[in-house]
């Protein structure tokens, strides 16, 4: 973990700075239409962006997808995300695209290995800005049209680390996941370049996670693709956690990238959609058990 929350934090900022894709503003041309709500009042006001089919009246599984920046930048409706919004859309899904405090802005560089303390807090403000936009959702199932048993965690790294701490929380009884029913679970995971961060060593499940799809390169220097830690404090990765629930016979799908970089986190939302489309079919609609790991290598002199 010497490298580690500098290298997270300073990375995923310039990663969020980076020219969008080129890409139409609008989602008229696709019949989609998008809708700002508020979902929770804090130190301002926290907004969703609500897409959907135009006149779609039917009752939907939902993508909640939270985007990334180190947990000091970024926004819910940058332009690279769009496509991926576009493509769920298309195939019959909803997408609620959410804001979170970013508890690290401005206070990034006080983050260290001796002190995770900032970082501990600004991943637990955005779980919490992540269960009050689900129960928002819950709280208007016949208003927007959304699926109780059908909602989907979504993330890109920093987003992907608050998807994957949040099931986490979730099947672990934390207090911040007390504003959920009882009852309540995420239908599935969708975690690009993600990890869960323990101060207790490997992260371990009171109840089974959700149905987990997890996108990684192995190259990856801002989120670990496997751990980076000291003593039992640390970040622990996609390949460490895959590792976990096949040995607990915890259902997952692993997508690793031989030789790939943090910009996975962004490229994979459009790259490895078959990926994606197959995981919600069936891992989350369906509901088999599965456990599935595939590896893709970079085709030499490209």
């Amino acid at each position: 973990m010497s490298i580690t929350l500098h290298r997270l934090i300073v990375v995923c900022l310039l990663l969020t700075l980076l020219p969008g894709q080129a890409q139409s503003d609008t989602f008229e041309a696709e019949n989609i239409e998008k809708r700002t709500l508020a979902f929770a009042q804090r130190d301002s006001t926290l907004y969703l962006d609500f897409y959907q089919k135009k006149g779609d009246t039917a009752v939907r599984p939902c993508v909640i997808f939270i985007f990334g920046g180190g947990f000091a930048v970024g926004n819910r409706d940058k332009r690279a995300y769009h496509s991926y919004f576009k493509n769920l859309v298309n195939r019959g899904l909803k997408v609620a695209s959410i804001d979170y405090r970013l508890g690290l802005a401005g206070i990034y560089d006080e983050v260290g290995i001796f002190n995770t303390k900032p970082l501990g807090t600004a991943i637990d403000m955005a779980v919490s800005d992540l269960y009050e936009a689900t129960a928002f959702l819950l709280s208007n199932l016949d208003t927007l049209g959304v699926a109780p048993n059908h909602i989907i965690v979504s993330g890109s790294s920093a987003g992907a680390i608050t998807s994957l701490q949040a099931d986490w929380y979730l099947k672990n009884t934390h207090e911040l996941s007390r504003i959920l029913p009882a009852d309540f679970t995420y239908a599935g995971v969708i975690s690009f370049a993600g990890a869960i961060f323990s101060t207790k060593g490997k992260p371990r499940y009171q109840s089974p996670p959700s149905p987990t799809l997890l996108f990684h390169g192995t190259d990856d220097k801002t989120v670990p693709y496997t751990q980076r830690r000291l003593l039992n404090k640390g970040f622990f990765g996609s390949a460490i956690l895959a590792k976990h629930y096949l040995k607990e016979g915890y259902p997952f799908f692993l997508v690793t990238e031989q030789e790939a970089s943090h910009s996975i986190a962004v490229s994979a939302m459009d790259e490895r959609l078959d990926e994606i489309l197959q995981f919600i079919g069936s891992a989350v609609l369906n509901k088999p058990h599965f456990q599935k790991e595939i590896t893709l290598f970079p085709i030499q002199g490209k």
